[in-house]
């Protein structure tokens, strides 16, 4: 089942849950999530959106920001998918 707005919280507010810290990476040339036992590099979109879950924007906010970002509209699927694939590899609360 792909996340969609019917089956996906869009005013909840996405959080790194404690263990990981989200740094951008000179030497990457790319965002990184370090944990404890390692270091997982980002791809530039997953960075942009990792980065905006700090827990004071709502995930439609995040949304918006992205697609004005990237100068686009109809990326909310594309990001219900990734705060789904995050949740289940734990990187948020």
């Amino acid at each position: 089942m792909n996340p969609t707005p019917e089956n996906t919280s869009a005013n909840v507010r996405p959080q790194l849950r404690q263990l990981f810290r989200l740094q951008w990476e000179p030497v990457q040339d790319a965002y990184v999530l370090l944990y404890p036992e390692g270091m997982v590099k980002l791809n530039p979109s997953a960075g942009e959106i990792l980065s905006r879950c700090d827990g004071t924007r709502e995930l439609d906010d995040i949304i918006g920001e992205l697609e004005t970002l990237f100068d686009t509209s109809g990326l909310a699927t594309d990001v219900y998918q990734f705060i789904d694939h995050a949740r289940q590899r734990g990187w948020l609360e």
